[in-house]
């Protein structure tokens, strides 16, 4: 099945719709936006580069836990042989064909410790100035 669309304008009414549909607070969505792009900017600057197809494949969603939390969730779509994610082999090592082994370098946690640590301030502030 295919479906087509024409869009004239801007993309706010859809974008309100799908904030509601989420459920998430006007207030809290643009934060979570912030360091969702954040956290693809920091991941794809510490990604070893060969080619850079790697680096540029990361992307972020916000999603909602069984709990009703939300997430941020970062994720690289460059999938290679239909099984291989090559975030992860760099991240944690591979075996190659001929037998041998690429020991992983931990780039992703030191990337993203900065983007939590900034949210986490935010937030924190953000409970401050409200709480009172």
């Amino acid at each position: 099945m295919k479906i087509n669309f024409e869009h004239r304008g801007n993309f706010n009414k859809i974008e309100r719709f799908l904030v509601k549909s989420l459920h998430i607070s006007p207030l809290v969505r643009p934060i979570l936006d912030k360091y969702g792009k954040r956290g693809v900017e920091a991941l794809k600057e510490a990604t070893p580069k060969d080619t850079g197809k790697t680096a540029d494949s990361w992307v972020y969603d916000i999603v909602k836990d069984s709990k009703g939390n939300y997430q941020i969730v970062w994720s690289n779509t460059n999938i290679v042989d239909d099984w291989a994610n090559v975030a992860i082999l760099l991240q944690y090592g591979h075996a190659t064909r001929n037998g041998g082994y690429v020991k992983g370098t931990d780039y992703i946690n030191p990337a993203i410790e900065k983007v939590f640590q900034g949210l986490a301030n935010e937030a924190w502030e953000e409970v401050k100035q409200n709480g009172n």
